[in-house]
């Protein structure tokens, strides 16, 4: 059984891969064996070292993901260290925080273009080279809670995450007869520096804590294991879900 979450001889692409969730994909898949290639705008050296100290391949690509002008060097450089793409993890993103009477229009912008416009234009430049070989592959797109809830004070954040779930459904739809998965992960959450502030809050953390009926924040690692899951042999038959990775949050 365990073969069936083997991911030896893929080749993955994980965006947003020099910290926290991107981190913890990154390195859950090579430690099930793919061959990862980690886009990111900053330094990706402790992703790297992390999976190379465990022997497992790791290359870093640095690209900025706020317009699509990177999107055919990043399928390049992951074909030339690969061969093919096999799974491609859409996490980068971005967040702004104000009053919504009070969000400007760089702010809206801004994230969508990062959240759900190159998060399309990726997936669509993937899914074609997938398609050539009618090898199918797999495409996880990074979710959220406010892909369900409405929150506050982040309202492109929320629409962006909306539409990927959506969008999600809808690549499913168009693809899963082609043989590409397209599913998402909506994390709840989780100790990273994005939620350092709220953790540092006591009182806003308490709540949230006495919300989450597993009784802790989740760690990156807990996405990690949950995208192993989706990129693997093992969802094979899963298409368009987007699956909470939250202690039970939305439960509650």
């Amino acid at each position: 059984m365990a073969a069936s979450f083997n991911l030896q001889g893929k080749t993955a692409i994980v965006t947003g891969a020099n910290t926290g969730i991107g981190q913890a994909i990154a390195t859950a898949m090579a430690m099930a064996g793919a061959t990862v290639v980690g886009v990111g705008r900053s330094s990706m050296d402790e992703t790297q070292a992390q999976i190379t100290e465990a022997g497992a391949k790791f290359h870093a690509v640095n690209a900025d993901l706020s317009t699509l002008e990177p999107i055919e060097m990043i399928l390049d450089a992951a074909e030339r260290v690969g061969g093919r793409i096999d799974i491609l993890v859409n996490n980068a993103g971005i967040i702004r925080r104000s009053d919504a009477v009070d969000f400007t229009e760089a702010d809206w912008d801004d994230v969508m273009n990062v959240n759900l416009k190159t998060t399309f234009f990726l997936s669509q430049a993937a899914a074609r080279r997938m398609l050539k070989d009618a090898k199918g592959g797999k495409i996880i797109n990074i979710a959220s809670l406010l892909s369900f809830q409405g929150g506050i004070r982040v309202p492109s954040y929320t629409a962006s995450k909306s539409g990927l779930a959506g969008l999600t459904r809808l690549l499913a739809n168009e693809w899963a007869a082609k043989g590409i998965n397209v599913n998402a992960i909506a994390p709840g959450y989780i100790e990273t520096n994005n939620t350092e502030a709220l953790r540092q809050d006591q009182k806003r953390s308490s709540e949230i804590l006495s919300r989450i009926p597993a009784g802790r924040w989740g760690h990156p690692e807990d996405i990690g294991g949950a995208a192993v899951f989706l990129a693997s042999q093992a969802a094979n038959y899963v298409h368009g879900i987007i699956l909470p990775v939250d202690g039970g949050w939305l439960a509650r």
